[in-house]
This record gives structure tokens, C-alpha cells and sequence, in this order.
């Protein structure tokens, strides 16, 4: 489960560069680091990586994990990032793509990802739209946006978990105790099955009435949501419960 050997790694430019300086020994100093299932990222070609989200570290480890399988991520990540001085430059240098939640603009980040599929891009989306409330740990229900980008996008989805950033640093708790004792662990699985939603969508054609788009979105959602909690339960060495805890609000 190691990383590949016979990849041509994919070009990212300076920016890229830039973060991956910053975010490889960040990595290395917090804690012990374990990534595993790189050959799931493919080699070349769209994919789009769904995630689970329990610290505001994990786009650090999402990152370093999909650069060290020769590929560049392009993250969905709120646009108030881009008004952070320094990172704003970054985010706009290395591609990523910025969410408005809660306007009329919302959509244009699915388009952007949308767009990115079509230059071959590594698209990277937490499906929960934030970092989780479960206390402990477990994947809350997603947001619709993610099912929508998987629905209409032939394209690889492919389920990566974190495991111990949220033991480094909780938001909620407002602590940060890096150490080695801790290993965080970021596993990518096995793509989602989604050929057969997606052929029943094209024969719904795009005017499909709303209750037939709704059990769509619905099935595309449990499916990559149920990939993500089996993940993460085998990394944890625990079995998932029932998801029971939405985020709140709505969106992408």
C-alpha cells in the first residue's frame, strides 16, 4: 500500500511548490506519519477524492498524501480562505477552487470542478462541508453538492479518510498538542461503485422531474458515504455506527 514507483509526477508549478515545502515538514513535525492505498489516487486522467473531515488539519495530510502519489490536488475550500493574505495568493497560484455557500455563486465552484475534470484534475471535496460534530469522529451527513459533482461527472470517485489529526489539533475543543506518541493516518480505498446511478441518470435525462433527482442524490451520497465510514471503521479497528448528526446549514 505503499507509494508508486513508475509514476511521472504531475506538474504543478511554483505555487504548488511552495506548499508542498511548507506542508511536508508540517506533517513530519506534528506527528508520526502513516499514508497508505496511494495507488488508488490514479496515475493520470480526472478523479475526484471524497473525505472525511474531523480537523482543519486534514487538507495539510489530504495534500501531501495526493502530491506523494505524483498528482496535484485541487481542493473545493470556502472562498473566505482567499482573503487571508499569503494563502489567498496561494490557493489562487495552485488552482483551488473557492465555495460560496449560501449565494447565487454556489454553483460556479461545481462548474470550476467540473472544469478541472476536464483538464485531468485531482478534484479533493469533504462531502460533510465541514469539520465534524460527531463526538466521536464519525462522518456526518453530507451536503448534496458532492453526490451532484459524482452524479454528472463519469469520472473516478475515490474515498480517502484521516485518522488522528483531530488527536494533534480540535478545533472545538481549542486544543493543539502535537506529538509523537500520535499517528495520523490517511488510507485512500477502492473507487465507488457508481456505473449503474449514473446510467439511470442519463436515462432520466437532464429535465428528470425533482422526487427522481432527490433518490438519485440520495443513493449517490450513501454510496460514497458508506465507502468512507468502512474506511475509516478499518483504520479505526472499529465498526462505523448509523450516521445520525447533519451538518448544519446548507450548500455545496
Amino acid at each position: 500500500m505503499g507509494e508508486p514507483v513508475a509514476r511521472a509526477r504531475e506538474k504543478g508549478g511554483p505555487w504548488v511548490a511552495l506548499a508542498a515545502a511548507v506542508f511536508y515538514p508540517m506533517t513530519l513535525l506534528l506527528a508520526k506519519r502513516r499514508m497508505e492505498g496511494l495507488d488508488h489516487v490514479p496515475e493520470r486522467g480526472p478523479a475526484m477524492l471524497v473525505c472525511n473531515h474531523i480537523s482543519y488539519l486534514d487538507p495539510v495530510y489530504t495534500a501531501v498524501f495526493v502530491h506523494r502519489a505524483k498528482r496535484v490536488p485541487r481542493f473545493l475550500a470556502k472562498a473566505s480562505l482567499w482573503d487571508v493574505p499569503v494563502l489567498g495568493r496561494t490557493l489562487s497560484g495552485s488552482r483551488q477552487i473557492p465555495v460560496s455557500r449560501g449565494s447565487v455563486e454556489a454553483g460556479a465552484s461545481l462548474d470550476a470542478a467540473r472544469t478541472s475534470f476536464a483538464d485531468d484534475g485531482v478534484v479533493v471535496i469533504y462531502p460533510e462541508g465541514t469539520i465534524t460534530r460527531d463526538p466521536e469522529g464519525w462522518p456526518m451527513n453530507a451536503r448534496s453538492g458532492a453526490a451532484r459533482l459524482a452524479l454528472d461527472s463519469d469520472v473516478p470517485v475515490v474515498p480517502v479518510v484521516h485518522w488522528g489529526t483531530l488527536s494533534v489539533y480540535d478545533h472545538y475543543k481549542r486544543r493543539f498538542r502535537p506529538s509523537w506518541r500520535t499517528t495520523i493516518t490517511v488510507r485512500a480505498g477502492d473507487p465507488v461503485p457508481l456505473d449503474d446511478v449514473r446510467a439511470r441518470a442519463r436515462e432520466a435525462g437532464p429535465d428528470r422531474d425533482r422526487s427522481t433527482e432527490v433518490a438519485l442524490l440520495r443513493e449517490t451520497t450513501e454510496r460514497m458515504m458508506s465507502a468512507v465510514r468502512d474506511l475509516l471503521a478499518d483504520v479505526r479497528g472499529e465498526p462505523a455506527p448509523e450516521p445520525t448528526r447533519r451538518p448544519r446549514g446548507s450548500g455545496t
